[in-house]
């Protein structure tokens, strides 16, 4: 099994910085007082409100400098991306892990940071946490049991979801290691360094934004690679603001996926709570995962 990364405790720091998206200090200042009030220390990296005059949150330099020096510093326990968008892939092969092999930490986020925990778990075998974000905390949404998930996740509390029966569900369980993330990032991955290895794996996907056959192309692709043959189980996340084409693909999305997989014997669950939504459970990427299907709901314990 992969390396857990020590769980946090209090007065323990977490970093928050932008590998990727720009994001403003003031859509970050809820997120930093709310985890001041659960205990811990938090870190401001030089990327978060930056001066940047395009979508990133500085130049390619500067956004590999920010999260090398924060993934360096020993006295970081975690490092919160305080949002995704795109710009990791640019910077991911110049990323030196080699203190972080060492001494690992937890990495934080989801949406374009699955390049880095695709990354991490691939080549280091080091569990990171595919979670809310800074912007998850604004409008009171850190008051909900989704953003309290990330906190009860890095202090190292087990954790059970379960999420209602849907049309596409495929009773079973398993008990293996979780990974995944973003459908569009996993796809793009695949022959690179940050390749996922899905083989006796339950494996999660989500996306957001997509055209559908976009969506049908991505999972061909995992399909034909051969990363959806041998699965423990197959969750499939909240796949929202879908596009379509003027001349309608043909299938509602889950549709879609459930006809790509539904030859296979594994356990499936549709809709399960986790993506661009704000039901979005934090998820131990590498971590072991009890799975369950029934006919009324499904479960995922860790």
């Amino acid at each position: 099994m992969p390396i857990v990364p020590p769980y946090l405790k209090t007065g323990d720091t977490i970093a928050i910085a932008c590998p990727a998206g720009w994001m403003s200090m003031e859509k970050v200042r809820t997120c930093v007082q709310v985890l001041g009030k659960w205990g811990f220390r938090v870190r401001i990296g030089k990327t978060l409100g930056s001066h940047s005059k395009n979508y990133f949150s500085g130049t390619d330099q500067e956004r590999l400098d920010d999260f090398q020096e924060l993934l360096d510093d020993g006295r970081v326990a975690a490092i919160l991306c305080a949002r995704g968008g795109y710009g990791v892939g640019r910077i991911i092969e110049q990323i030196d892990f080699k203190k972080f092999k060492k001494h690992p930490k937890w990495i934080i986020g989801f949406s374009d940071i699955t390049v880095l925990q695709a990354h991490i778990l691939s080549n280091f075998r080091i569990a990171t946490l595919h979670a809310p974000m800074a912007d998850a905390f604004n409008d009171e949404g850190y008051k909900n049991k989704y953003v309290k998930s990330l906190r009860d996740a890095l202090m190292g509390k087990k954790n059970s979801y379960e999420c209602r029966a849907g049309k596409f569900n495929r009773p079973g369980k398993a008990r293996a290691e979780l990974v995944g993330g973003n459908l569009s990032l996993l796809a793009h991955g695949v022959g690179t360094s940050s390749d996922i290895k899905t083989k006796g794996r339950i494996l999660f996907l989500e996306d957001v934004g997509e055209y559908q056959y976009k969506i049908d192309r991505m999972m061909y692709q995992l399909k034909r690679n051969g990363k959806l043959d041998d699965l423990a189980g197959l969750i499939v996340g909240r796949f929202t603001e879908i596009k379509d084409t003027t001349r309608p693909f043909g299938e509602d999305v889950y549709e879609m996926i459930y006809e790509i997989v539904k030859d296979y014997e594994y356990p499936l669950c549709f809709e399960f709570p986790v993506g661009h939504v704000p039901e979005n459970y934090a998820l131990k990427v590498g971590a072991e995962y009890r799975f369950r299907v029934e006919n009324n709901r499904a479960t995922l314990k860790g």
